[in-house]
């Protein structure tokens, strides 16, 4: 059997399989989003909740995306991130994660040294499922 008699039949297969392929992004969504919550509550959690229901170190992560830094009423930010006067945007966060002291100098936070850009990623993920705080 030639390679030609292999590939003509897999080439027609593919477009068939593809619809089924693209209608199924939420389960991937879902995985993401899982494998996001298991990054942050290795990575984050220790010092940030994700809702105001929690005790935190840090300022609450709920809602973060979109919400000015150094915005959390109550929180007693460095002067550094209360003046820095940006809002956090996915790849401010994706910044923050992988150098916080090189993103805002002067920040209080212990850097993490998140670099990797699919726990990145996965994480943002996460942070995008518990927007509900703004």
């Amino acid at each position: 059997m030639t390679l030609r008699y292999l590939l003509v039949p897999l080439c027609l297969a593919l477009p068939l399989g593809a619809p089924a392929a693209m209608a199924d992004t939420s389960a991937f969504d879902t995985i993401k989003i899982e494998a996001g919550a298991k990054l942050f509550d290795a990575e984050c959690r220790r010092c940030h909740a994700t809702d105001a229901t929690h005790e935190s170190y840090g300022p609450k992560l709920e809602g973060v995306i979109g919400r000015r830094a150094g915005s959390v009423e109550d929180y007693p930010y460095s002067p550094a991130l209360q003046t820095a006067g940006f809002v956090w945007t996915e790849p401010a966060l994706k910044a923050w994660m992988a150098d916080n002291q090189g993103f805002v100098p002067g920040t209080k936070m212990r850097h993490v040294g998140i670099t990797d850009p699919v726990v990145e990623e996965f994480i943002l993920a996460y942070l995008r499922s518990v927007q509900g705080g703004n």
